[in-house]
């Protein structure tokens, strides 16, 4: 799990998170930039229903999935089901600013994802905040969303590596 470290004076807390492939910057840009890779991350992830589009290195992402893993004093915010709207913009083949929407939801993720090789490997660095606007409990919340934005990140590195090995059925 990434260390969350508390950021900036109205709060949020900064996470950090790596994905490698064996892969060039092209491949695994190619594969981000595929609505066939986007629908198996999201089926990697336990979504319920999806929709994908992708335009000139902007992408969007809207997902309803299953709370699963949620404390009882989150799954109050969230219910039993969440909504996310991701939006990448991919301003070359190697950087891109995201943000995560959950409307309904306390809770805004916004970063950054940069591609870069090294040796035929390829790194995806996400850097990103993650702020709750709860009082009380909003730090804990902010935990939690990067924690478990983390762990698909983590969903998506190994759907990627099969991807990138051929494995697409």
């Amino acid at each position: 799990m990434p260390q969350p470290q508390l950021i900036g004076e109205d709060g949020g807390m900064k996470f950090h998170h790596v994905n490698s492939y064996d892969a060039s910057v092209a491949d695994v840009y190619a594969m981000l930039m595929d609505p066939a890779f986007r629908d198996r991350q999201c089926a990697a992830n336990d979504v319920i229903s999806n929709t994908v589009s992708i335009d000139d290195g902007v992408v969007v992402v809207d997902m309803i999935q299953r709370t699963k893993g949620v404390p009882s004093f989150a799954k109050r915010f969230t219910g039993e089901t969440t909504r996310a709207i991701v939006r990448e913009r991919w301003t070359d083949g190697t950087r891109s600013s995201f943000e995560v929407e959950t409307p309904g939801a306390p809770t805004a993720i916004k970063g950054t994802a940069i591609l870069a090789e090294a040796d035929g490997r390829t790194t995806l660095t996400y850097d990103f905040d993650v702020k709750a606007s709860v009082p009380l409990i909003g730090g804990k919340i902010e935990k939690l969303a990067g924690e478990l934005t983390a762990e698909g990140f983590k969903i998506d590195e190994g759907v990627g590596r099969e991807w990138l090995a051929g494995k697409r059925s």
